[in-house]
């Protein structure tokens, strides 16, 4: 099978926004009566701040000066719940972040800047208000809707938080409030799918997949394919799969997933083995890792997907499922200008979580769901801010550190040095994760062009090839272009 995937996707720059928690707008009309936590309170998991859609459009021209192409949103649609995971209603944005309405208006304005909207598509279970268990909650085994679900007993264990009883239907990870559809059943698989096709032609410009893993039927995967493509050839499905995920990156299913395949390689070769090991993962471990290791991981997850998937898999440091990696890296601001810096000279698309540009740190849920700091413009890390911009502006400016090949010239030790090519643009990256600057030589046999510019941190005089001698600061960088 021939794989394809959306050209914008490769050429893009995501920014992850978590709604409740990025920004309130005047523009927003709540019901008399509506009460917020203030702007910036600890976060909770069941404590509201009051973003809303309206306020990430009003935010636009930020994202837009930061270099940002297109936004991933975790859910909107109507639940009772500030993550909204638990949607009730897949055919209303959540009243509380402004409707359809501002669905409608944020579309607008950001396609009007050229950024693109994705959104965070839940269709492994709903919440315990969706309207057809809500029928069977109701009405037990004399609802037509019992088999939308899988229920195991009655009366329902829907509302067992904090008791020793386990639900007694399907759920997520035995949430009770998240119970996990059937979709077996043909009215909820047309259901789903008349929710895909309807955001789609609403205007949104794909989907990304909540545990897909979950609904273990590659066939349902395949039709969700066809509807998608079929709205919009280039809309993009990305799928939140932690591990290796060829079995739905076969060109019928997924565009990509989220990557954390390079997470934990792109923290731990940067942090040099200072990291906060207050969480773990089995997916994403951070641990010592010299530059041999490094390169054979990345190009291991290179080898396992064909270029056009990897150069679409959106690729991140850190994201609302996991603490920030600038927490993760105990607060060295040089590891994680590393770490980023290689995020945008690795193929794949880079996806920056909200706040970490401006220095945002906090461990696990809910601590890494905060409120973006609007309101204190005095905590920002603005030299952060100008170097996220500087590195998103070098990845833009350079085709092929989007889709050029990728080849590994040095490692060893702390010192890596990779090159990206395409067509007569060729770029080297050296990258020095020690504490102690470093110089290297790259034999004349190993390079290709008789001199290169050094273009990072600043434009400097050609330096020849035969060899290239490099001097890298201690935790820092020389990028040079042919």
């Amino acid at each position: 099978m021939t794989i394809t995937t959306p050209d914008w996707a490769k050429n893009a720059v995501f920014y992850q926004i978590f709604p409740d928690r990025f920004a309130r707008s005047p523009r927003m009309q709540h019901a008399r009566g509506i009460q917020f936590q203030p702007w910036g309170s600890p976060p909770r998991n069941s404590g509201y701040q009051g973003g809303d859609l309206y306020g990430v459009a009003d935010r636009l021209d930020y994202l837009k000066d930061l270099g940002i192409t297109a936004i991933y949103l975790n859910p909107i649609f109507a639940a009772a719940s500030c993550h909204r995971y638990n949607a009730y209603d897949y055919f209303q944005v959540d009243p509380l972040l402004g409707g359809n309405a501002a669905l409608r208006a944020l579309l607008d304005e950001a396609h009007a800047r050229d950024i693109r909207i994705v959104l965070d598509g839940v269709f492994n279970h709903c919440g315990r208000g969706f309207w057809a268990f809500h029928h069977i909650l109701e009405q037990g085994y004399d609802s037509p809707y019992i088999n939308w679900f899988h229920v195991t007993g009655f009366p329902l264990h829907a509302y067992t938080e904090g008791r020793k009883v386990k639900p007694n239907y399907f759920c997520w990870w035995d949430h009770p409030t998240l119970p996990k559809f059937n979709t077996d059943n043909p009215g909820v698989r047309d259901y789903l799918f008349e929710v895909t096709r309807y955001w789609l032609e609403f205007g949104i410009d794909g989907w990304r997949l909540d545990v897909p893993t979950d609904i273990d039927d590659d066939e349902f995967w395949r039709e969700f394919h066809r509807i998608v493509k079929g709205v919009n050839p280039e809309a993009y499905i990305v799928g939140e799969i932690w591990h290796e995920a060829r079995r739905w990156l076969q060109g019928d299913m997924f565009d990509a997933v989220m990557n954390y395949i390079i997470t934990g390689p792109l923290l731990s070769f940067a942090g040099n083995g200072n990291f906060n090991r207050a969480w773990q993962h089995q997916d994403v471990k951070p641990q010592a890792m010299d530059a041999p290791v490094f390169a054979a991981r990345i190009q291991e997850m290179l080898g396992l997907y064909d270029d056009q998937i990897n150069f679409a898999q959106m690729n991140m440091l850190d994201s609302h499922d996991m603490p920030r990696a600038l927490w993760l890296l105990n607060n060295d601001v040089a590891a994680f200008k590393l770490a980023v810096l290689m995020q945008m000279t690795l193929p794949g698309a880079p996806s920056v979580y909200y706040g970490d540009e401006v220095g945002l740190s906090a461990g696990h849920d809910p601590d890494c769901r905060g409120a973006f700091p609007w309101h204190a413009p005095e905590s920002w890390d603005n030299d952060l801010l100008g170097f996220y911009k500087s590195a998103i502006a070098l990845r833009r400016a350079h085709p092929a550190l989007r889709t050029g090949d990728l080849a590994f010239l040095y490692a060893n030790g702390p010192v890596v040095v990779y090159r990206r090519r395409l067509g007569d643009e060729e770029i080297i990256v050296a990258i020095n994760a020690g504490k102690t600057p470093a110089r290297i030589e790259l034999p004349a046999g190993t390079l290709t062009r008789p001199a290169y510019t050094p273009v990072w941190p600043q434009p400097a005089s050609p330096l020849s090839a035969a060899p290239l001698v490099l001097d890298l600061p201690a935790q820092g960088a020389v990028i040079s272009i042919q």
